[in-house]
């Protein structure tokens, strides 16, 4: 005590001694500190220690003049905002800034606003000439703010305003107001639905809009306000397939969930099994008659805007975000053909390590996928195996997907997790496994019997949850064969004393009354004990006791007729109306008399009827009515707002309503006849050289035969690059369009009306490709070259919508000079930059410029990489069909390693068919594919082949750049054999040729990932060039590149399919030790051929 008042008199002593001296100084203390001071002092400190202004303070503070004040104060409120305290009484206050010439401050009213409006209306309409000014404002940010806090006033009489700020924000120069204002058009119909025509004119509007930022939104408003307006889509439904990819991610979900619902009403269903699929189905403006009939007998082929949605989703799998890569997933789902489903399972399975909120909904969508295919997940299986850190309800999900995926080859592995779930100490969870084990057991009849005797083993449990689930399963599982089981029904019936749960009690004297006659010594001590104990009994073992009572009294009355008396009359006097009404009709039925009917004399029929057996079903059955990843399908009912898919169209709807007309203004940009320069700012060529191609073009008239081959190759190179340079951009025009141009050209040209066959040829395009057609070189010796009618097409990848690069005319006249037509993209009609070019004659060109254009390629591989012949070719064989499994018709293949001739993407294969037995081999043929995808062209069938005598025929097979054996059946007239022809992976290849400098410049673009490398021990004896190239041609079909070392030998090809290059590299190092080097895109292809040629040069 003495020392608290010491302390209290020396702070009191202190504090006199300060005062004191102040007055000495002539200095005033304040008892308080002023605003402007605490609100430095606080913003000094941490952040909770914000609020401990209180309101009037951040009102004083809002009507100081300081705009620091109040900068300070709004910051502090949002602040107060985003935590979640109310800050509505402010707002007197805060609306009265909204007019500041501050933008930060400005803005920050702007967010306040937008909170507060709906809940302040009348103060909010007296600003609205503020908000209205505030359109008009030159920062996008406050025009779009002041158009956001317009719409937040949920008041009817400003809709008229609202419209008109709507309409105006549309036609902004800024995309974000834009964006604003499809956000806008959703609150309005809202507000008043009877301004949906009116929204509906500026969603068209805002459909058409080039930004990616609008996209997103306008479709949102779009599903909100007119969902049903299928035909505002039509037009842009290609533009929106190429934003898709650089839209922000939310906008992506809105628009894909749109754009499924979209395909379902204008494309054929790819799920009929007479379907075709071909990634590049574009058909070209010329087709032939040939090509005319057989897409006339095609059943179906997929629409090419079909494919377009698949191409460019395809992509989005790969996104960050997991609403994103649901999205895209339930679109293959709902949209792909079967095969090309299987896509999207990794992604899923990848989301499996997100939060368990997204892994909820992944798992919901699985399960229903998992029912229909379970091949899906198959090889994914362990990913879904429970982890002890698992919530329960995504325990249950991976148990419902384990149980789906249970076939005959996996089950030992799933029972083998399941008897570990079973020990678990969360009783849901193990209840919900022996239900999986019951469901395992009834879909897979090879492991009943096992399931059954570890469910009864597990009737031993100490966890009283585990043995009731355990009966109730067993319950359902004995129903399908009962007579093989009596002695489970009499272990469970010892149970019966022990079992205290309610169900499994209803369980255990359900089975034996149902099989009473198979226990008849067991069953009437049962219902002795079971009549001490009714009136303690739940309602649902009453029942089950009358049933069992019942059912002895028709079997074996003069055991039971006094039980079920007493049974009987116990249950008349029951507290459940239930167990009164079901006593009732149970002795009206079994016990006859006077008053009862002709029913009793069914009572046996009624009552010990055959019960069909249970089918355990997956909850997850039936919820594919819904589109997955949906509130309706995790709810598993119908929520508000859905909109269900509709069936495919059984007749294919007009395709070309998805056609954008282009204008072409030919006059302005179209490229002159006669003299073109090059334009003065590309100083790129020397003034001798812009001379030499002004002489050239000048003196095209008197060029003689052959400066005409001369100028086709010329212009199929220049062909060539444009088709590269434009591989971003696509055109559609109309063959009639096409040919009036044609005709226009050779008009000013002065050529004739009319055109040879052979003229005709020239000018048709031909059928597009995959991939870049490389050229054959010309032959030095007789200074002519040959015209390449190779054309490029953009990969099946690409953002092409239509035709990607038409292919330009050749005429093979002297005066005739190449034209190179200007492609236009359907995105960027306003945007082109019209450039006239002329095309130089490559017979006069220097040494020097040739020299210089080397390196001016556009395309993603050189000019000068060319296909060239085999170096080696193996003769060796592969067996197909043994002469035993094919009934006397034996059958091998090789690899010529020959150019396809019915299309390049394929491998040529050469089938050898030897006839063995005694009697002639009829109508033999390749039958069905597998998978059904697979692409192969069948050789003519054989009509006829003779015992002892052989034939060889020749096929090709589109491997897809993979080592996977392609199956199909090989039929003959009495029979068919399954067959699979197995490719290594050398023989995927076409040898290509290229100098060491294009070698070293492909090299360089083809690193990291794309490298693969190993050291490997060469024989001494094998270290010279001709071995170690004999040895690398022997493996793979590759080409020799010329190498100025002795030491590094190098190899070059491409893939056939995709054609990726594929560059080897074997670099001899001291001590017989060697570096082999990979370079490809085809990382697998990569690391394969790097293994086998690592084999083939460690051997001696």
């Amino acid at each position: 005590m003495d020392v608290g008042f010491s302390l209290r008199g020396g702070a009191a002593g202190a504090v006199g001694m300060v005062r004191g001296m102040a007055d000495s100084l002539q200095f005033s203390i304040r008892p308080e500190l002023t605003l402007e001071e605490r609100v430095l002092t606080n913003s000094e400190g941490s952040a909770e220690e914000m609020p401990t202004i209180g309101n009037d303070d951040l009102k004083e503070m809002l009507e100081s003049n300081k705009e620091s004040l109040k900068l300070e104060a709004m910051k502090r409120i949002v602040g107060l905002m985003s935590r979640g305290r109310n800050a509505s009484d402010l707002f007197p206050a805060v609306v009265k800034n909204v007019a500041n010439k501050n933008i930060e401050l400005k803005k920050l009213v702007y967010v306040y606003l937008v909170r507060y409006a709906e809940e302040q209306q009348d103060l909010a309409l007296l600003s609205i000439s503020t908000f209205q000014r505030g359109l008009k404002d030159p920062n996008q940010l406050i025009r779009a703010s002041a158009l956001r806090v317009l719409s937040s006033i949920r008041v009817p009489i400003i809709v008229p305003i609202m419209m008109l700020a709507i309409k105006e924000a549309a036609a902004d120069l800024s995309p974000y107001v834009r964006k604003t204002a499809a956000h806008a058009i959703q609150k309005l119909y809202s507000l008043d639905p009877e301004q949906k025509d009116h929204l509906i004119e500026v969603i068209e509007k805002l459909l058409k809009d080039k930004s990616t930022l609008v996209a997103g939104s306008v479709v949102m408003a779009f599903e909100e306000v007119c969902p049903d307006r299928i035909d505002l889509i039509h037009k842009n439904y290609r533009k929106l397939c190429h934003l898709l990819v650089d839209v922000e991610e939310w906008g992506q979900v809105v628009i894909i969930n749109m754009l499924t619902r979209y395909a379902r009403t204008q494309f054929l269903s790819p799920w009929r099994e007479d379907a075709q699929f071909d990634e590049n189905s574009e058909k070209t403006f010329y087709d032939s008659d040939e090509e005319k009939e057989q897409a006339d007998s095609r059943p179906y082929v997929m629409d090419p805007d079909h494919r377009l949605l698949l191409r460019n989703t395809k992509p989005l799998l790969q996104s960050r975000n997991t609403a994103v890569v649901m999205a895209v997933s339930q679109l293959y789902w709902h949209l792909a053909p079967k095969h090309e489903v299987n896509v999207v399972t990794k992604s899923l399975v990848r989301l499996l390590r997100s939060h368990r909120e997204v892994q909820y909904i992944v798992l919901q969508n699985i399960a229903t996928m998992s029912i229909q295919r379970k091949g899906m997940f198959e090889p994914f299986l362990k990913s879904f195996f429970v982890r002890s850190t698992d919530a329960t309800h995504i325990k249950t999900l991976k148990l419902e997907i384990l149980t789906n995926l249970a076939n005959e080859a996996n089950i030992s592995t799933i029972l083998r997790e399941f008897q570990t779930y079973v020990k678990s100490q969360d009783k849901a969870f193990a209840a919900a496994t022996i239900q999986a084990i019951g469901r395992c057991a009834t879909n897979i009849d090879e492991v009943t019997d096992t399931c059954l005797n570890g469910l009864v083993l597990l009737l031993s449990n100490r966890n009283e949850t585990v043995v009731a689930e355990s009966v109730v399963v067993i319950k359902k599982l004995l129903q399908t064969q009962p007579s093989q089981h009596s002695d489970i029904i009499k272990h469970m019936a010892k149970l019966l004393d022990s079992i205290t749960v309610p169900m499994a009690r209803a369980s255990i004297l359900w089975l034996i009354g149902e099989y009473c006659e198979r226990v008849p010594k067991i069953a009437p001590d049962v219902l002795r004990k079971t009549a001490k104990t009714f009136t303690a009994e739940e309602d649902i073992v009453k029942l089950q006791i009358l049933n069992l009572a019942a059912k002895l009294y028709l079997t074996n009355s003069k055991q039971t007729k006094l039980l079920t008396q007493y049974i009987l009359n116990l249950g008349k006097y029951d507290q459940n109306y239930d167990i009164r009404d079901r006593t009732r009709f149970v002795r009206q039925l079994i016990v006859p008399n006077e008053k009862s009917g002709a029913l009793s004399k069914y009572a046996k029929r009624i009552l010990l009827a055959s019960k069909p057996a249970p089918v355990l079903e997956s909850t997850f059955k039936d919820r594919d009515r819904f589109q997955l990843g949906t509130l309706s399908h995790t709810l598993n009912t119908k929520a508000s707002g859905y909109l269900e898919l509709s069936d495919w169209p059984k007749v294919a709807p007009d395709q070309s309503v998805r056609n954008v007309e282009v204008f072409e203004p030919v006059k302005e940009w179209a490229p002159s006849v006669g003299k073109a320069k090059p334009a003065k700012s590309d100083k790129f060529y020397s003034d001798s050289e812009e001379e030499e191609e002004e002489e050239e073009a000048s003196g095209s008239s008197s060029s003689a035969e052959d400066s005409s081959s001369s100028e086709e190759e010329s212009g199929s190179e220049d062909d060539e690059s444009k088709s590269d340079e434009g591989s971003d951009k696509s055109s559609t025009q109309s063959e009639s369009d096409e040919k009036q141009q044609v005709l226009r050209k050779t008009a000013g040209r002065g050529l004739q009306d009319s055109y040879s066959e052979d003229e005709k040829t020239a000018i048709r395009p031909k059928p597009k490709t995959r991939g870049t057609q490389f050229q054959p070189k010309a032959s030095s010796s007789s200074g002519s070259s040959s015209c390449s009618q190779s054309s490029s097409e953009a990969d099946s990848d690409s953002d092409s919508d239509g035709s990607a690069g038409l292919e330009q005319k050749q005429i093979s006249k002297p005066k005739a000079e190449v034209k190179v037509k200007k492609e236009v993209s359907l995105l960027d009609l306003d945007d082109f930059n019209p450039v006239s070019a002329s095309v130089p004659k490559a017979s006069i060109l220097s040494p020097s410029l040739l020299s210089d254009l080397e390196g001016l390629s556009l395309s993603g591989v050189s000019a000068a990489i060319e296909v060239s012949s085999p170096v080696f070719v193996p003769h060796m064989s592969h067996e197909l069909l043994h002469r035993m499994s094919g009934k006397g018709l034996a059958a091998c293949y090789h690899f010529p390693r020959q150019p396809c001739i019915y299309d390049p993407r394929m491998v040529s294969v050469q089938l050898t068919f030897t006839n063995c037995g005694e009697q002639p081999v009829q109508d033999l043929r390749v039958g069905e594919a597998s998978p059904p995808a697979l692409s192969l062209h069948r050789f003519a069938a054989v009509e006829r082949l003779e015992p002892d005598s052989s034939i060889t025929v020749s096929m090709g097979i589109d491997f897809n750049d993979s080592t996977q054996a392609a199956s199909f059946q090989l039929c003959t007239k009495e029979d068919q054999f399954s067959v699979s022809v197995q490719p290594a992976v050398g023989e995927l290849f076409m040898p290509v040729t290229m100098t060491e400098q294009d070698f070293h410049k492909e090299q360089g673009k083809l690193t990291g990932m794309n490298e693969s490398s190993t050291t490997v021990t060469v024989a001494s004896e094998s270290t010279s060039a001709q071995i170690i190239t004999r040895k690398v041609v022997c493996v793979a079909n590759m080409g020799v590149v010329p190498s100025s070392q002795t030491n590094v030998h190098r190899f070059a090809a491409k893939t056939a399919s995709s054609e990726a290059l594929v560059l080897a590299t074997v670099e001899l190092k001291e001590a017989s030790a060697a570096r082999l080097l990979v370079n490809t895109e085809e990382t697998v292809i990569g690391s394969m051929l790097l293994r086998d040629l690592k084999t083939a040069l460690s051997q001696g």
